[in-house]
């Protein structure tokens, strides 16, 4: 018990001091901690010995709830619908492209076991929101190409779940099961989306009616409401991975109570679900095994990255204009992480004998594409030549806490380029009524707005107003800079 209690948080600091140090070179965080478990595991400093597969499959479950409710939570509905088709497609179809392109190779050409192949094709076919979101918003990248590549990884998880578990029970099951796996498969999919709407609309009717004054209590009863959409989901068959996630998308694209809370305390419990997580897996990896299996482990993520992602998005992104450049970029962002490494302790524990070895060739997958993808995408940006003049991060903001139904909400806006142009006054913007500009956050210093404060390109601007006037708000001071210097 005392290696809970001292190598445990020994673990976690190592693992935040190291991406500290590390967030120079864009080192995601999630490598960081997979390597601390390796690290401090039986294989190098044997200092936790650790190899419950089970258990790891059961935190590794409950993370993922955290993890995909707030992928679902921050994905904006105006991100979304911009680039509905290409992300949404990317995150269904594309997935099933890529699984089908990677079982073809190792099966068809490579001649590997059916069972092998199949569950490593479902398992590797979903690209990592956190490595992605980490690495590609340190890059001066074009608005479209990150939408497009953040949405689908924060979308896609439910397709690689269903089509695991899928795969899993088809495997398992007697061929003539085959028939019932595909109608689970399709109450799966077309049930989840319809509780976690279902159930998402409630949690937003409950926090609005509620007048707790101790915030805590908010934030426990998110956590109550996150457990039980899983729950319900899962108790009536369907997938409750798949209605978390949309009760995440609904909860967080509507005003409610205490939002801005509820949204610090996702944000942060899917950070610390997944460190914890990454570390666990880490520990559960003994790196000796794969004297034998890395070959393998390389051909898994040549194949999967040089073959069967660019073929998905080639042909899922067919007729959506986008260029040439931007499909091969999004082609390579496509980095794997946490939910295949999660997706590969299914095999295991589902009793299969093949799920030690399928766990830690989808490991070692995922560490050469975080490694060799993740710190190569600035590089192929330049390249392509995507890379546009990148604003720093503004050093300051401002947080709503709402303890009563309010539409009120903290707009923020980042003004275009080019840095330093002068724009118009705020007295002379056409704002709708009572709304208040509260914030200008100008390069690494803070500007007090006045009447006659003049905005500037690159300004991040902050408007306190009614949540349903945001896009006419965004209109007005996205004009506020000179025309010309919006195409440049």
């Amino acid at each position: 018990m005392d290696v809970v209690y001292v190598i445990g948080p020994l673990i976690l600091i190592a693992v935040v001091l190291a991406a500290v140090w590390l967030d120079r070179w864009s080192v995601p965080v999630i490598l960081i901690a997979l390597c601390a478990g390796i690290v401090f595991g039986s294989d190098v400093l044997n200092l936790w010995y650790f190899d419950d597969i089970e258990f790891a499959n059961w935190v590794a479950n409950l993370a993922l709830v955290f993890i995909l409710f707030h992928g679902g939570f921050s994905t904006r509905r105006s991100d979304f619908k911009a680039v509905a088709l290409p992300a949404g497609g990317m995150a269904t179809w594309g997935v099933v492209l890529t699984a089908a392109a990677t079982f073809g190779v190792l099966y068809v050409l490579l001649g590997w076991p059916l069972e092998k192949a199949l569950l490593l094709s479902v398992i590797v076919s979903s690209t990592d929101a956190a490595a992605i979101f980490s690495i590609l918003r340190r890059q001066p990248l074009p608005k479209k190409v990150t939408s497009i590549a953040e949405i689908e990884s924060a979308t896609n998880d439910p397709m690689a779940i269903i089509l695991t578990v899928a795969a899993i029970d088809v495997l398992t099951s007697a061929h003539s099961a085959w028939i019932m796996t595909g109608i689970t498969f399709v109450w799966k999919f077309t049930v989840a989306p319809l509780v976690g709407w279902l159930l998402g609309r409630g949690s937003l009717w409950l926090f609005n009616r509620l007048s707790v004054q101790d915030r805590g209590h908010y934030y426990v009863l998110s956590l109550g409401i996150v457990l039980f959409v899983y729950g319900i989901a899962e108790s009536i068959g369907t997938s409750g991975m798949l209605a978390v996630f949309i009760a995440g998308y609904v909860m967080g694209n509507k005003p409610f109570v205490h939002k801005q809370g509820v949204t610090n305390f996702s944000a942060a419990l899917s950070t610390v679900a997944n460190v914890g997580m990454f570390v666990l897996l880490g520990l559960q990896v003994f790196p000796h095994q794969w004297a034998e299996l890395w070959p393998e482990g390389i051909v898994l993520f040549v194949v999967l990255t040089f073959i069967a992602r660019p073929l998905a998005v080639g042909l899922g992104t067919i007729r959506m204009n986008l260029k040439w450049k931007e499909k091969v970029f999004i082609a390579w962002a496509g980095l794997r992480g946490s939910v295949p490494i999660i997706l590969a302790t299914y095999p295991a524990a589902a009793g299969m004998a093949i799920g030690q070895e399928v766990f830690n060739l989808v490991f070692f997958a995922v560490l050469l594409s975080i490694a060799v993808q993740g710190n190569t995408m600035g590089v192929l940006a330049r390249w392509l030549k995507l890379i546009r003049p990148m604003r720093p991060r503004p050093l300051f903001n401002l947080e709503l806490v709402t303890m009563s139904d309010s539409d009120f909400d903290l707009i923020v806006v980042d003004l275009p380029g080019p840095k330093g142009v002068i724009g118009t006054a705020i007295a002379d913007l056409s704002l709708p009524p009572g709304a208040v500009i509260t914030l200008i956050t100008r390069g690494r210093g803070l500007v007090v707005p006045k009447g006659s404060t003049q905005l500037r390109g690159w300004d991040q601007v902050t408007v306190l107003a009614h949540a349903n006037e945001e896009e006419e708000i965004r209109s007005v001071l996205l004009s506020a800079i000179p025309a010309e210097s919006d195409a440049q």
